[in-house]
Formats: structure tokens, C-alpha cells, sequence
């Protein structure tokens, strides 16, 4: 979604960064400014102040700043479009939609005030299970023989839905109501509208709210052995288990002091360490992790740790956590790997063995790095050729996952060595190329450019660099619709261009897609600053509609591809790789056809 610029400065000309920001942070006048304690790092004098006349936010602690769009961003972990929607909602601005129907507008609209009708729903099912479990001295016995207190079950809004099939009935005058389905709180049986009854009976009940703390499901645990042990929320308009992280809301200002989150399997382990001393801790809704759950947490924190169980189940759900990671595992960002021993989870361990011994499993957990390499390497007989080969062939696509950068080149040498080869081999092993070797060439010869060293293909051509990079800059939105293999030929492009578009994937990745006069302010000091700037200055594609940009960019990138499969072709047919060369030459005959 693309936002006009002249939008955004009249937003921020009505905004008030100093009543923004007063709604989350004490502030105090002094002087001309206003000051309070920084809410993005724990400290004890302020060091956060807010200027009035400069709209403008600074913490000379932590070195945060911005303006009030920006204060949503960091604060609540909204992505860019949703904080200029939250911040427009406030003055009363609508903002501005060009590129859709207004019948897209109006469904838009429509699919919003849903939203919040279910949301008003579950808050009110949220403070009957509340009350609920305040009358109940056998959910109360439960939950302080698992440790819990008072104030932790108040923090997180605990509650208990009672035995009978029908308690939402006393709660919601027309238990009738199809709100009550939609929201996943009645089932319909299949014999009639009439077999209705509630989807939660005799359990504990854990809310779970998205960001802006708004309730949009529930967890539900038995108080004995039955099964299923959990129960949750079926998928709704307001509720995707792939997309939320129970505890994110109640743990915001914890990954700041922290400066991490720990990842856990469950929702009791998360309110127990909270309890304990642990606040910064989010679970999964009893599924794996996903991608949508790695993007969200990097925008509180820089620095994840998942914490899983030793046994096999764990190892499974470590290895799927980090496939999901690895898109986003950059060189300012880490992603560590915990395991304690299959008898403990974090709730258990830190009983027994105390705070520091837990807070030192934590330090020492296993860097994305190592785990990765142990992960490749898993039933693999390193002391034999074959083993090697299996452990080269599993790593693989694990490490074509990671952008590019000193991590990703650092872990190439590293698989290198474990399969012993070096790394210019393994590279051209994986990208199907022949090894140069530095003999074949005379010592006086220059080294091949950057831009062809462990990249398939040849440069590419600039006109064409020149005119994608235009295209994405004024059309980011357009980058979620490119497939993988895009992503890796545009950021594999010759400097500047490849620059450019590698630290646009990881800006839209961050913050969602952005209009161009968002893009320009966030490029300032960046090394590819002065060729975007030439490039919209020459010619702005922001004026062209996002669909047409898009198909124009979808016949760009289908040529640039064939000219890289040509060049592959070649290197196949060099090295005698005649299989290799049929699969080029059919992909390539393929996109030409579509062209």
C-alpha cells in the first residue's frame, strides 16, 4: 500500500508527538522540552525527552528517536502502514487508498468493524472466565499448586470456563448469535442450529491478545489429565495460530530492558517465568514457528532465543524454527538455540536449579551458526567421503536460506572445512559451476569482478538494475509478490544496485512495504543513497498504478532471468555437465515462451 507523501506530512503536522508519546511515557516540562524514563531501555533518571516545536522524540541513553509515527513503530511493534492507520484513526484522517476500488474500500472497511465487533466479543467471554475463576476455589487451588500468584494471573488476565455446556448462555443474552461461532466461543452441532454448546468447559483460561492488546482468541488448559490438554482458539477472522505469540503484548516493554526474547513451547511456561523473574518470554500456539512469528519478534528485539525440550520433539521443532529463521537471521541479529534436559522445562528447571542457573542456560545456548552445522550434519559419518557428501548436500539449503552477508560467507568456510574442502570449491559445488583455480590465470591478471565472484550468471545489464530498483522504490509493496529466486537475483546484483535492493528486502521485511518518501529518509547515509535518488529523480514510478507496475516488473525480471539462465547454460555445457544443461535449457525455453 502506498501513502502520498503530502498525506503523511499533513498527519504529522496534526499529530502531537508530545500527546502521543505522553499516553505510554510519565513526561515532565523542562524547559522547552518535555522529559520521562526511556520506554524502549531500563533506567532510573531520564534520559528520554520529547520537543514540541521539533516534533521529535530522543533518547540519549539508548539513541532512540523519531517522530510520532515512529514512537508507534518501536512501541506497540507495528509495521509502517499500521502505524500511519493507528495514528490517522486518532486525528480523525483517512488515509488516502488510491490504489483500490471503492468497493475494495468499502469490504476493507467492512472486514475492519468485523474485526472489532469479534474482538468486543472475546473481551467480554475474557471478563466472565475472569469472574468465573474468582468463585472457583478449585481453579484457584490449581493454579497456586502450579506456582502461580495472584498478581501474575491478574498481569495476564487468567480465567476459568466452568463445567456446564452452556455457561456462555448467562454472558450473551442471544446465545443464538452467529458472533458466538465466528468467534470460536459456541460450537454448532452437526444435527441443527439447536446443539449448540461452549467450545471451553472446566478449563483454565490464558487470553491471547495481538499487539495493540486487543483480545482476539483463547488457550484453554484442563486442570487434570484429560485430553486434548490445550485447547485453543479455532481460526477466525481476528485469530491465526501462524501469525500469534502469546505473552507478546504483556512482554513488550520486558524485550526492551532484556534485549531479548525466549521463545517457549507453552502458555504456563510463559506466565511461570514471568513470575520468576523471566517476563520477557512468548510461546507459540501449538504450532511449529513460523516465518510470520520470526518477522514479528524482530521488531521488538533484535536477539532470539528459542527454548525447547531435549528430546527428539524438540529437536524437530528446534529444526523448524530454524527454517523459519534463517530469512531473517542477519549480521546485526542473533538467533540462539536452547535444550534443556528432556525431564525440565524452563518452569521446572529454574525451581530447581534457581534463576542465575537458568539465566546462564540462556547465555550459553547454542548460536544459529553451530546448530545449523549440528543440524546438517545429523546421522551423517563424518569420518567417511559418503558421510561428508550427505552433510554438504543437508546443509545446503539451510544456508541458501540466509541473506547474504559476513555470517552467511563466515558459515560457507566453516561447512567447508567439516566436509573438507575449501570454500571456492563447495561454493561452485552448490552453484553448479567448475572451481576457478588462482594458477590457471597469469599472476599480472586482475581478479574477476565483484559482481561474478560466487554469483551464478553474468552482470547484468545496468538499464535493466536501473529500471527494477525504479520500479521497487516506488512500488514496495511489490517486493511480498516475488517469488525466492527474485529476491536472490536482485540482491545478487553488481554494486550499487545490489546494495540497494538487498537493504530494501530488508526494510520491507522490518517494517512492511513504504512509499518512497519514507524509503528516501530512511536512506540517508546509506551507500546506495545517491543512486536511488538518480533513479526517482529521472523518472518516478510511483505515478504508474501498483498492478501495472507490478506486470512491468514481472516481464523485467522474467528477461533478466533468461539472460542469467543463458549464461549457466554456458558454464554447464563447459564443465560437461549435459543434465545440468537440459534442466537450464527447458527452464529458459519456458520463460521465453511466456514472454
Amino acid at each position: 500500500m502506498a501513502i502520498p507523501d503530502s498525506f503523511l506530512q499533513e498527519l504529522l503536522a496534526r499529530a502531537d508527538v508530545v500527546e502521543i508519546v505522553g499516553r505510554h511515557v510519565q513526561l515532565k516540562k523542562t524547559g522547552a522540552n518535555f522529559s520521562g524514563l526511556c520506554p524502549f531501555h531500563a533506567e532510573k533518571s531520564p534520559s528520554f525527552t520529547v520537543s514540541p516545536t521539533k516534533q521529535f522524540y530522543h533518547c540519549f541513553g539508548c539513541g532512540k528517536h523519531g517522530n510520532a509515527i515512529g514512537f508507534l513503530m518501536e512501541h506497540a511493534g507495528m509495521g509502517f502502514v499500521d502505524a500511519v492507520k493507528d495514528l490517522a484513526g486518532q486525528y480523525g484522517l483517512q488515509v488516502p487508498e488510491d490504489e483500490r476500488s471503492p468497493q475494495d474500500r468499502e469490504r476493507a472497511a467492512q472486514q475492519r468493524a468485523r474485526q472489532q465487533t469479534l474482538a468486543d466479543v472475546l473481551e467480554k467471554a475474557g471478563e466472565a472466565y475472569r469472574k468465573h475463576l474468582k468463585n472457583s476455589p478449585r481453579a484457584v487451588a490449581y493454579l497456586k499448586g502450579r506456582g502461580l500468584s495472584g498478581a501474575v494471573a491478574k498481569q495476564f488476565g487468567l480465567g476459568y470456563a466452568p463445567e456446564g455446556w452452556r455457561s456462555l448462555a448467562s454472558v450473551f443474552a442471544q446465545y443464538d448469535d452467529p458472533l458466538l461461532v465466528e468467534a470460536g466461543l459456541v460450537i454448532t452441532g452437526e444435527d441443527g442450529e439447536d446443539k449448540r454448546y461452549d467450545r471451553f468447559r472446566d478449563r483454565i483460561m490464558f487470553p491471547i491478545r495481538n499487539v495493540k492488546g486487543e483480545c482476539i482468541g483463547f488457550g484453554g488448559r484442563v486442570l487434570g489429565d484429560e485430553k486434548p490438554k490445550y485447547l485453543n482458539s479455532p481460526e477466525t477472522p481476528v485469530f491465526s495460530k501462524g501469525r500469534e505469540l502469546y505473552g507478546l503484548y504483556e512482554a513488550r516493554q520486558a524485550l526492551r530492558e532484556q534485549g531479548y526474547v525466549l521463545v517457549t513451547e507453552g502458555y504456563m511456561d510463559v506466565v511461570a517465568l514471568a513470575q520468576l523473574g523471566f517476563p520477557n518470554a512468548v510461546a507459540t500456539l501449538g504450532t511449529a514457528c513460523t516465518t510470520d512469528h520470526v518477522q514479528k519478534l524482530f521488531r521488538f528485539t533484535d536477539s532470539v532465543v528459542f527454548s525447547f525440550d531435549g528430546d527428539a520433539a524438540g529437536r524437530r521443532a528446534a529444526r523448524r524454527a530454524l527454517e523459519a529463521a534463517l530469512p531473517y537471521a542477519t549480521d546485526v541479529r542473533t538467533v540462539r538455540f536452547l535444550f534443556l534436559p528432556p525431564e525440565h522445562d524452563p518452569d521446572s528447571y529454574i525451581r530447581e536449579f534457581g534463576r542465575e542457573a537458568f539465566a546462564r542456560c540462556v547465555g550459553e545456548a547454542a548460536p544459529l551458526s553451530r546448530f545449523l552445522v549440528d543440524s546438517a550434519g545429523e546421522g551423517c559419518d563424518q569420518a567417511t567421503a559418503e558421510g561428508r557428501a550427505r552433510l554438504a548436500a543437508n546443509a545446503k539449503p539451510l544456508w541458501s536460506g540466509l541473506p547474504d552477508g559476513a555470517l552467511k560467507r563466515q558459515l560457507l568456510a566453516e561447512i567447508a572445512e567439516q566436509v573438507q574442502l575449501d570454500a571456492q570449491e563447495l561454493s561452485s559445488l552448490w552453484s553448479g559451476r567448475p572451481a576457478r583455480r588462482a594458477a590457471s590465470r597469469p599472476a599480472a591478471s586482475p581478479s574477476p569482478p565483484a559482481a561474478r565472484r560466487g554469483r551464478p550468471g553474468r552482470a547484468l545489464p545496468a538499464s535493466r538494475a536501473d529500471h527494477a530498483a525504479r520500479l521497487l522504490l516506488g512500488h514496495s509493496a511489490a517486493w511480498e509478490q516475488l517469488t525466492q529466486e527474485d529476491h536472490v537475483l536482485l540482491c545478487s546484483l553488481p554494486a550499487p544496485h545490489g546494495e540497494l535492493l538487498g537493504w530494501l528486502e530488508s526494510q520491507v521485511l522490518e517494517h512492511g512495504p513504504l512509499p518512497w518518501g519514507s524509503l528516501r529518509e530512511a536512506l540517508q547515509g546509506q551507500p546506495a543513497a545517491e543512486l536511488a535518488e538518480r533513479l526517482m529523480n529521472e523518472s518516478p514510478a510511483a505515478a504508474a498504478p501498483l498492478s501495472e507496475a507490478t506486470a512491468e516488473l514481472r516481464d523485467l525480471l522474467d528477461r533478466m532471468l533468461v539472460e542469467r539462465l543463458k549464461a549457466q547454460e554456458t558454464t554447464a555445457i563447459e564443465a560437461g555437465n549435459l543434465e545440468l544443461y537440459r534442466q537450464l535449457h527447458s527452464r529458459r525455453r519456458e520463460l521465453e515462451t511466456t514472454l
